[in-house]
């Protein structure tokens, strides 16, 4: 068997590195969420590249990155590790952003790179938009109450999720400084991408949160601006699953008190963002105001709650249906006279 002769030009690691260092943190300024969630995806391809393949890293080649042993990647992440269609078609994503990189550095292999970047992503079932009822979300806002200190944090973060509509993330994310007390209370919320809204609150959320801002204690060894605005013990930020069992706790409080409460739902962290965006829909709200708080980037994803909505009315008329239309036509079959005089059209 001949060696194999590989350039360092030809190295993966070698662009590995300047893909994540110069392209991903440096031209694209990607949030530390981003490259680590590309990071995920490259390891998955070296690890599969090295057990099945049996290739190591330091020997891969660029050529060896082809349409087909992609396409093999691809299916043996859901066959061997059960990944779902959708999280294949994000590893498929992250594969194609490289790709796109090299062939900009490395002309050679552009043939190569657009066989891969023609590979299509799997279909994925539509997400199920479930949301709360206003009677739902009121339930929940108040649950937590206020009898202790550690109430009062949880009925505003909860308060605040909703209202902000903000994703998991961003609420671990916000400091003190982001929120801006003068009327009116706007809250600067840094989401994907490094990109940076500026969401007004709600005038009972505002003075929840003046409130709590007042009885806040500042990091002894950061400063008051630089606290995280949401934190647990020791003053350390709270973190998104930290935020889930939280949830998770209210939750069993409302279904304990009020067991139709929500029923069939599964309240995750992402519900409030989704009740609050369905809710403004229902409101007739402009989708391109919701697309702003939301923080979309393309209108087109937040079209799919105007459609959840669209789907959840037709629902409601089928149940309230009266009817009142013939149940069926008569079957003319029985009248042997009418079927020989069918018979006979066009003779």
């Amino acid at each position: 068997m001949t060696a194999r002769r590989t350039r360092p030009d030809d190295l993966a690691g070698r662009w590995l590195t300047k893909f994540f260092i110069d392209h991903l943190a440096g031209e694209r300024a990607a949030s530390p969420r981003t490259i680590a969630s590309y990071r995920d995806a490259i390891k998955l391809l070296l690890t599969w590249f090295k057990t099945v393949e049996r290739i190591p890293p330091e020997k891969l080649r660029l050529t060896d990155i082809d349409r087909p042993r992609v396409l093999r990647f691809l299916d043996w992440l859901q066959a061997e590790r059960g990944c779902t269609a959708a999280t294949r078609n994000q590893r498929l994503a992250v594969i194609k952003s490289f790709c796109r990189y090299t062939a900009v550095e490395q002309p050679d292999h552009l043939e190569q790179v657009t066989q891969i970047l023609a590979i299509r992503q799997k279909k994925t079932q539509s997400p199920q938009l479930g949301h709360l009822t206003a009677d739902e979300t009121k339930a929940l806002l108040a649950q937590p109450g206020t009898a202790s200190r550690r109430a009062v944090r949880d009925t505003v973060l909860l308060t605040l999720a909703y209202d902000t509509a903000a994703r998991v993330q961003e609420l671990c994310d916000l400091d003190v400084a982001d929120i801006r007390t003068a009327n009116p209370m706007i809250v600067t919320i840094h989401g994907k991408g490094s990109k940076t809204r500026y969401v007004p609150v709600m005038d009972p959320t505002a003075r929840l949160l003046a409130d709590y801002l007042d009885h806040l204690d500042p990091h002894p060894g950061l400063g008051a601006d630089a606290t995280p605005l949401f934190h647990g013990p020791h003053h350390s930020r709270l973190t998104r699953s930290g935020i889930a069992k939280l949830l998770a706790r209210h939750v069993q409080g409302v279904r304990t008190r009020d067991p139709d409460w929500a029923p069939g739902l599964q309240v995750a962290t992402h519900t409030l963002r989704r009740t609050r965006a369905m809710h403004l829909i229902q409101a007739g709200v402009n989708l391109i105001y919701i697309r702003d708080l939301l923080g979309h980037a393309d209108i087109s994803t937040t079209e799919i709650y105007a459609r959840a909505d669209a789907e959840t009315k037709r629902k409601a008329i089928e149940n309230a249906y009266e009817p009142l239309t013939p149940d069926a036509m008569p079957d003319w079959t029985a009248d042997p006279s009418l079927i020989a005089w069918l018979d006979s059209l066009g003779r």
